[in-house]
């Protein structure tokens, strides 16, 4: 635990779709509330039924952010795109809620962390583009996802190689140059936004896998993959590890900030009498 901060590090985490909010189905969102609660964190829920308002201060008392995967594909409209036959159907609700969320991030310098359709979303938001559906535009490519298989062989998730960029926080955390990850999507990212650095990609096609953007207070990184489904794995482990801490970080931050704050304002009301 950070030292400044007595209480764990409170981490939002959007639900994956409305569909699956609206029915309690929490299967899949329990795998990243289990992860970050192994890594120290106190994950809470952001509904997509929320309104603007409400939303808003919730995203305002949290300390960092999970963005986590979905059923759904990013509207390629936002991308400047035509929609592609393979491309799913938008989730406007989630989109709304990742926007909120990314714009406060970036505002305040609070980590975010994106995995599958969450780095997909995060890129979009910086300016940049997806390819809509991988086997389509690489015929030869790997497959990423059960959506690239027969039936009977989408048991669970696939996995893969990624090659990590030297010198990137992925990597460090890694601690090798290349690693194993698991894959489950069928889009990806194309062009990357506005200052994100690619720093993992398979090495098989060139298909991108991880990117980061890491400057000053900012941290945040994007994963194609699920490390929220390798438990165990030394490497998911450490990424979440390592989020946490900028949670914590942006914690002490924004405590202090308020502490100064709250002095100036004593200070202020004291001369004023």
């Amino acid at each position: 635990m950070h030292p400044e901060i007595k209480e764990k590090p409170r981490v939002g985490i959007p639900w994956r779709t409305l569909a699956e909010e609206q029915a309690g189905n929490r299967r899949k969102l329990d795998y990243y509330f289990d992860a970050v609660r192994k890594a120290g964190g106190e994950p809470e829920e952001i509904s997509l039924l929320a309104g603007e308002a409400a939303l808003a201060a919730q995203v305002a008392e949290l300390n960092g952010f999970i963005l986590p995967g979905s059923a759904a594909d990013v509207q390629p409209e936002r991308f400047g795109q035509k929609r592609h036959p393979r491309t799913n159907p938008a989730d406007t609700a989630r989109e709304a809620a990742d926007s909120s969320i990314l714009r406060h991030a970036l505002e305040t310098g609070k980590p975010v962390l994106g995995i599958c359709f969450g780095c997909q979303m995060l890129n979009v938001y910086l300016g940049g583009s997806l390819v809509q559906d991988i086997r389509s535009k690489q015929p030869g490519a790997l497959a990423h996802g059960a959506t690239d298989l027969p039936d009977a062989a989408a048991q669970g998730d696939l996995r893969h190689r990624a090659r990590l960029e030297p010198g990137s926080r992925l990597a460090e955390l890694a601690g090798r140059a290349e690693t194993t990850v698991n894959s489950s999507h069928h889009q990806a990212i194309e062009r990357p936004g506005e200052k994100l650095r690619v720093t993992a990609i398979s090495p098989e096609d060139g298909v991108i896998e991880g990117v980061e953007r890491i400057s000053g207070n900012e941290w945040i990184i994007g994963v194609q993959w699920h490390p929220e489904r390798m438990a165990g794995d030394a490497f998911a482990e450490r990424l979440f590890g390592e989020f946490i801490r900028a949670a914590m970080t942006a914690a002490s931050r924004e405590a202090g900030t308020r502490e100064t704050r709250e002095s100036q304002a004593e200070v202020s009301g004291t001369n004023r009498r």
